[in-house]
């Protein structure tokens, strides 16, 4: 009788796993997959075995999940070889795994204990990779509910509340299988509560708030190798807004869309933008001008690995500067920010955060702790391909969740929206150039997510590890 390999048993479950996440709508199978995997990997005879069996799964669902990110590098290098830096990228995040696999492996000798602890710490190592220099959070499970009534859940504990669900009912499931039924039937209630939870929230009422936000199609790479001048660009995203604004509306200018600052004073009073700054280095910032002054900016939070950021770039100088030659163009990291405050505009507060902020949940956070009334992404989506573009929109959707606010999207070459507090899209536009009147609500307040960030599921994650290593000896 045939059979698959364990390695090709590994990649076969990384398959099925990587189609069950954003943008296809499958999640709801997420936790069936992860528990035929945890299953498997915890089975192996030994720490290493089940540390590769989560390496080949994890990396080749990342490979597939990020298929669009070789595309990225080769674009953004200027060669096409180049893109293959991602095949290292998807070893990377497959090593993380494999090092909790094995960490987990080691502290739990039984299969049974190692599911569970597989379990949890797949949702603390999700936790641990929001954070550091190489902080990538990309493929979090949690965002696989983001087509159900649970993913409302995220306003008491974040998309990692939502990552416990998954993980929870996935080992619950291997225990049904293994012959024990309560911890399924306490899933299974889990599961009834969030569905009852997300089926209940209601719009949270507030006064009207306007904004004029635009989808522009400038072509992201002709933008920076300077084919395009930044004057060129200026006057695309000036004539959308004086042929279009209405009465009231608080214009909301893409990132980077002022690639030149003696241009800001020419910007329409009574709006948000997207400014290029050299300061001490490359600056990339979102700015509210009056017309007359800046009443605030904020630097991007995190600035994009190997686009904008570029790890141990001391440490690792020579080679970097081989490269540089490569692509001919210098590769300095854009200054990340040290404080993040709202934007007050016309008595408003707009919580306003750049591009690929929008997939790190902290951002989000802060700005509406110090009072945020709105939360604004503008983000250049032109350097995604693919799938890229649509997962971008789907995480950022979360945050106005997490957070009970309206988000309202301003971008290039992505999916322009208004958002509203429950995730729901109420106004989109994903292809061609032009503009959204966006009507969305001012609002106030601080969910349980805003006081307590992650730690509701942290805890979880940490009680399954727990249930783990009780069961040791089983």
């Amino acid at each position: 009788m045939f059979r698959l390999s364990p390695m090709l048993t590994a990649a076969l479950l990384g398959v099925l796993l990587a189609l069950t996440l954003p943008p296809l709508p499958t999640g709801i199978l997420t936790p069936v997959v992860l528990a035929a995997l945890l299953m498997f990997a915890a089975a192996a005879p030994t720490p290493w075995g089940v540390a590769g069996r989560i390496f080949v799964a994890q990396t080749v669902a990342t490979c597939i999940h990020l298929s669009w990110l070789m595309v990225f590098l080769g674009h953004i290098f200027g060669q096409p070889l180049l893109g293959g830096l991602g095949l290292a990228l998807y070893a990377l995040e497959g090593a993380f795994y494999a090092l909790m696999a094995y960490l987990v492996a080691r502290l739990i000798p039984s299969g049974r204990g190692r599911v569970w602890g597989l379990a949890g710490g797949w949702v603390l190592l999700e936790a641990l990779r929001f954070l550091g220099p190489f902080a990538f959070p990309w493929p979090t499970l949690g965002y696989s509910l983001i087509d159900t009534p649970m993913i409302q859940i995220a306003d008491l504990g974040g998309v990692l509340l939502c990552s416990v669900l998954v993980t929870f009912t996935a080992a619950a499931l291997v225990s049904f299988w293994q012959g024990r039924a309560a911890p399924l039937w306490l899933a299974v209630v889990c599961w009834l509560a969030a569905l009852s939870y997300g089926i209940t929230r209601t719009p949270a009422a507030g006064t009207e708030g306007r904004a004029l936000l635009q989808r522009t199609a400038v072509d992201a790479f002709a933008k920076a190798n300077q084919a395009l001048d930044a004057q060129q660009q200026f006057a695309i995203y000036s004539a959308l807004t004086q042929q279009n604004r209405q009465a009231g509306e608080v214009p909301i200018w893409t990132e980077t869309a002022i690639q030149d600052a003696n241009l800001l004073p020419s910007a329409p009073a009574g709006g948000i933008y997207g400014i290029h700054r050299w300061q001490a280095g490359p600056r990339n910032q979102a700015i509210a001008w009056t017309g007359q002054a800046e009443t605030g900016q904020n630097d991007k939070a995190r600035p994009v690995p190997f686009g904008e950021y570029f790890p141990l770039r001391q440490a690792l100088d020579p080679a970097w500067r081989v490269i540089e030659q490569g692509v001919g163009m210098s590769l300095e990291s854009t200054a990340a920010a040290t404080n993040l405050q709202p934007l007050p505009l016309n008595g408003v507060q707009y919580g306003t955060y750049i591009c690929y902020d929008s997939v790190f949940p902290w951002v989000a956070r802060q700005l509406t702790r110090e009072g945020a009334n709105v939360l604004v992404n503008i983000s250049n989506d032109g350097w995604y391909a693919g799938w890229g573009v649509q997962q971008h929109f789907l995480m950022g959707r979360v945050r106005a969740i997490e957070n009970r606010r309206w988000v309202l999207r301003s971008v290039n070459e992505g999916v322009a929206a208004a958002i509203d507090d429950l995730g729901r899209p109420q106004q989109t536009l994903a292809a061609g150039q032009g503009v959204i009147h966006a009507r969305f609500r001012v609002l106030q307040g601080q969910t349980v997510f805003d006081r307590l960030g992650d730690w509701p599921a942290l805890l979880l994650a940490a009680g399954m590890v727990g249930v783990g290593l009780g069961r040791r000896r089983a």
